[in-house]
């Protein structure tokens, strides 16, 4: 396994250097959202061509991740490029922080991109390699939290793209369906996916060790580049009406608003 998840490595560096070069190009980094979305898709349906795991649960797994990865990827692609050539304010930011290197310091930010893409996707390739003839408990309950995750992650996705297309929200806070409980319900159901993803990896032998990759897709969605940096740049756009939702609606997990 530790091979596969090497070529998947190398294969990952050129695909994205060539990102890089693209997004050099462009002036616009926010592309590389998009490519650590679809690199998902390319490295799962590698290991499920090379891998001689069962043949059913191969393809499940891959259906999923695909399925996923190819929906987020296209939002991202719509949404960044809706704005282009504006680029988002996250890597404007960084661009002034890196100065006078932006170039070489993108570059090893697309590559850590790619290796987070190597990590993350381990459950894959320990459930690809399980020879099991048959589908257990584990898959089937993962398979029903990703199936919960995407559908509320493709509803927020939805419900935002909606309120932003209204010339009259330009400027306001969406607070309308899921985002009237939560004030990421995407970044909820994103992490959902990756729980059911590792719930399925537990029905294969040594599945148990991917339980890092739900807790470190956390960590990214709570303490790094997700919701701080979110809300940093929701704050300095929209002041007084964020921080009142900040007050009355829960920051990660759907629930009652108060007052």
């Amino acid at each position: 396994m530790l091979t596969l998840a090497l070529v998947a490595a190398a294969l990952l560096f050129v695909v994205m250097s060539v990102v890089w070069w693209i997004a050099i190009r462009i002036q616009n980094a926010g592309i590389v959202d998009i490519a650590w979305s679809a690199n998902f898709s390319l490295v799962v349906s590698f290991y499920a061509l090379v891998s001689d795991g069962y043949a059913l649960r191969r393809l499940v797994l891959a259906a999923m991740v695909v399925l996923w990865s190819a929906r987020l990827a296209i939002y991202l692609y719509r949404r960044v490029m809706g704005h282009h050539p504006c680029e988002d304010g996250r890597y404007q930011e960084l661009r002034k922080e890196w100065v006078p290197h932006v170039d070489a310091r993108f570059f090893g930010f697309f590559q850590l991109q790619g290796i987070l893409n190597v990590i993350l996707s381990v459950p894959f390739l320990i459930a690809c390699a399980n020879p099991s003839a048959e589908l257990g408990i584990a898959e089937g309950a993962g398979a029903a939290l990703w199936a919960i995750g995407l559908l509320g992650e493709s509803t927020a996705d939805l419900q935002l793209d909606r309120f932003r297309r209204d010339p009259a929200n330009k400027g306001r806070t969406c607070q309308v369906g899921l985002w009237r409980y939560s004030r990421h319900p995407n970044y909820f159901f994103e992490w959902m996916i990756w729980v059911g993803y590792f719930v399925f990896a537990l029905g294969s032998p040594w599945g148990w060790l991917s339980i890092y990759c739900p807790s470190l897709m956390l960590y990214f969605l709570l303490r790094v580049t997700g919701i701080p940096m979110t809300e940093e740049q929701a704050l300095k756009s929209r002041g007084g009406e964020y921080r009142e939702y900040q007050r009355t609606t829960s920051m990660f997990v759907p629930w009652f608003r108060k007052g």
